[in-house]
């Protein structure tokens, strides 16, 4: 799946698990696949919230590549450990070192104990912010949603959150949205 434009300088950069059956081991099946959201926010500074699961890593960087050169991302926005969530981050990391990550208390340790990331980290809590330029994020903790380190991201300017697996469903499918496709109906 390639880069899809959801707003203006907003763009969908995740990618498309078409074979994925067990998602949690055998107690959690996906007969569907599943897809591995990150989303790209272009402003003065830019913003990756959430990288994809490991081996998708290269086509999140080709998504990426589409848009903006990858070197050129200022934060990464952890939303949750979980490897389909972060398992592209060293490699992203890799290839824009001066990029700082923001997430939780929990999220940092986790990260940490995963990928020993000597990384800018920056912890944020619920009501803290980040300007992109005319942009903001917006950080909400929602410890237990999934895990303890889960949070959403919000940009107000555009009304859009960005909540991990808070309203997650595991379908692979080519469209982007729900009323693309009947498997939402």
């Amino acid at each position: 799946m390639s880069a899809k434009k959801i707003l203006p300088d907003i763009y969908s950069v995740g990618v498309v698990d078409w074979n994925v059956r067990n998602f949690h081991g055998r107690t959690y099946t996906t007969k569907r696949g599943s897809t591995y959201n990150a989303y790209l926010i272009i402003d003065e500074k830019i913003a990756l919230v959430d990288t994809v699961y490991g081996p998708f890593r290269d086509e999140l960087i080709e998504n990426i590549g589409k848009i903006v050169p990858v070197e050129k991302i200022d934060y990464v926005i952890a939303n949750h450990v979980e490897i389909d969530h972060s398992g592209a981050l060293p490699a992203i990391m890799k290839l824009c070192p001066k990029a700082k990550v923001l997430g939780t208390q929990k999220c940092k340790e986790g990260l940490y104990k995963h990928y020993y990331g000597n990384w800018d980290f920056q912890v944020v809590h619920t009501g803290d912010k980040t300007k992109l330029g005319k942009r903001t994020l917006d950080f909400i903790e929602a410890p237990m949603i999934h895990w303890p380190d889960s949070m959403f991201t919000y940009c107000p300017e555009e009304q859009l959150l960005m909540p991990n697996d808070a309203f997650g469903q595991h379908y692979a499918t080519s469209e982007r949205f729900d009323d693309e496709t009947d498997q939402c109906a």
